[in-house]
């Protein structure tokens, strides 16, 4: 049976539960306009509203969360008539495929998932099942479009494990190659983004001190006095990136600096070699406020019209639809399922 060969697709979802942050931008966003930018691959991003309910979301602010972060991608760079953009909820055949996998996942796969046992910790018997069925639900958001790359942080990579697994099975199994072994995007400078009080721990929403995160609605003077006061030691920059694989704080600071103005480590070390924090941090305050003040505009703007928004993502609902429906339909007749084909 030849090889078959697929149209180069990225597929990429963000949870939709508030609080986005300088990490969510370096780590996630950044990235994806610059997919968008090279042509090289169709891009579908999404915001997997399914699932943020695998736990519980107040029904209010998962509308605002799922608006705000279609504002972040529009405003990040995210053209949405080059690429798709929409939420997941809006997509059945996501919940449908999702059911299909869910018959060929093995429960075995599913209770090795690491944030399964993390987020369900010693209360598993509480947990949602769909909190458990979670990594399904993301392999079908992936292969529903025939994905060949999704780019992956270091939570997710046992997930995409679990994606090429359900898809090697599904083909094994019906004597197909009809899904794609879906290959990681790997990961570039400053992709994740640690807190600002800890150098150790990802940059997060759920810190307990604001002071740890820039957050996308922060103003300059909140950005300023957060790299002002981040934790740092009282050792000068050296003039080797290697050098600071030891001082976590120095390394977060350069690492955000260097994604920031979009140049290579050694480029920035050369620049700010002997520096002192002192003089180091206004710098990356005031490189910080000229990127993210204009993302932030325009993210006020679109959320002052939500209608906007709402448009938008029906009309990416419709484009993504067009893709997924004939690959939904090709997977029930493999899986000998009858139905309508119109």
């Amino acid at each position: 049976m030849a090889e078959t060969q697929f149209a180069p697709r990225v597929f990429s979802g963000i949870q939709p539960s508030g609080g986005l942050t300088l990490g969510n931008y370096l780590g996630a966003l950044k990235r994806f306009s610059q997919m968008q930018e090279k042509g090289t691959h169709k891009c579908i991003f999404c915001m997997v509203d399914m699932h943020a309910i695998t736990v519980w979301q107040d029904p209010a602010a998962l509308t605002r969360s799922t608006r705000e972060v279609a504002a972040f991608f529009i405003a990040s760079g995210i053209d949405p008539e080059r690429s798709i953009l929409f939420n997941q909820s809006q997509v059945p055949e996501h919940a449908q495929l999702a059911w299909i996998f869910n018959c060929v996942a093995r429960m075995g796969w599913m209770g090795r998932m690491t944030q399964w046992k993390d987020k369900a910790g010693k209360n598993a018997e509480q947990a949602s099942l769909g909190l458990f069925a979670y990594p399904a639900l993301m392999a079908a958001d992936i292969l529903l479009y025939h994905a060949t790359h999704v780019p992956v942080g270091e939570d997710q990579k046992q997930h995409l494990e679990l994606t090429r697994d359900i898809a090697t099975k599904f083909n094994h199994d019906y004597g197909v190659d009809f899904f794609p072994i879906t290959e990681p995007v790997i990961e570039g400078t400053a992709t994740r983004v640690m807190s600002l009080r800890d150098g150790t721990k990802k940059m997060s929403k759920s810190d307990p001190s604001d002071m740890a995160r820039i957050n996308l609605a922060d103003d300059a003077d909140t950005i300023a006095q957060k790299f002002r006061k981040a934790r740092t030691d009282p050792d000068p920059l050296p003039d080797d990136y290697e050098s600071l694989s030891a001082r976590p704080e120095a390394k977060n600071l350069v690492d955000i600096y260097a994604a920031l103005s979009e140049q290579p480590t050694d480029k920035v070390m050369a620049e700010v070699a002997g520096m002192q924090f002192g003089t180091f941090k206004p710098r990356l305050a005031e490189l910080a406020v000229e990127v993210l003040s204009p993302m932030s505009a325009e993210m006020r703007r679109l959320m002052q019209n939500p209608d906007e928004i709402d448009a938008i993502l029906a009309r990416g609902a419709d484009r993504a639809r067009a893709i997924a429906t004939p690959i939904l339909r090709r997977t029930y007749d493999i899986v000998g399922m009858v139905g309508r084909q119109a």
